[in-house]
């Protein structure tokens, strides 16, 4: 794979951790996905190939809750995308330890600020 663009270079590093990084049932693996505008996350178990938990800032039910100044492009969007990811977890007892997967971004700026607030609000990984 040669490496043109900036997405070029983030899919060769997100191939290059999906081969060491697998969740399973009792430690799903937690994903993220950012655009320039939006933020997803999801609770994947591997092993059966199905998405066990999502939330993004697209769904009308956790943008309506949004301030003012909460968008899924900032950080305070991002910490509140960890908290429902989380909550939605525990409420499917999804609680126990997990993998967290950043899908080749830094983690750093929205990608650790979902990774911080879903570890605050009870999610373990």
């Amino acid at each position: 794979m040669k490496i043109k663009t900036r997405e070029d270079r983030r899919r060769r590093i997100q191939l290059r951790q999906r081969k060491r990084i697998t969740g399973t049932g009792e430690r799903p693996r937690l994903t993220v996905f950012r655009s320039v505008s939006h933020i997803y996350a999801q609770v994947v178990d591997d092993l059966k190939g199905e998405t066990l938990v999502a939330a993004s800032s697209i769904e009308p039910s956790i943008k309506g809750t949004f301030a003012k100044d909460v968008r899924g492009g900032n950080l305070k969007g991002a910490q509140a995308i960890g908290e429902v990811i989380a909550k939605r977890a525990n409420r499917q007892r999804h609680q126990a330890r997990g993998v967290r997967n950043r899908s080749g971004f830094l983690y750093h700026g929205r990608i650790r600020a979902i990774a911080d607030a879903a570890r605050k609000a009870g999610l373990e990984f």
